[in-house]
C-alpha cells in the first residue's frame, strides 16, 4: 500500500480515508461515552478511532442504553 501525502506549508500530512463510510446516530448515551473514553480512557479511545470501531462502538452503547432506559420507564 503506498501512502501518499499533501503539503500544507512545512509539514507533509498523509492523506488518509475512512473505509467505513456509513453515517451512525449517536445519541445522548454514545456522546457520553466518547467524553469517558476520551477522558478515562485515551488509549482505548485512540485504538478504536484508529482501526475505525469508534463509531459502530458508540452507536451500540447508545441502542443498549435506550433500550435499558425503556425497559426500566415499563416496569
Amino acid at each position: 500500500m503506498e501512502l501518499t501525502y499533501t503539503q500544507c506549508g512545512d509539514y507533509l500530512i498523509p492523506n488518509l480515508v475512512l473505509s467505513d463510510t456509513r453515517e451512525y446516530h449517536i445519541g445522548k448515551y454514545g456522546r457520553m461515552r466518547r467524553a469517558y473514553l476520551k477522558e478515562y480512557r485515551p488509549a482505548l479511545y485512540s485504538t478504536l478511532l484508529l482501526t475505525e470501531k469508534l463509531f459502530p462502538h458508540l452507536a451500540e452503547t447508545d441502542a443498549a442504553c435506550k433500550n435499558r432506559l425503556e425497559i426500566i420507564e415499563t416496569a
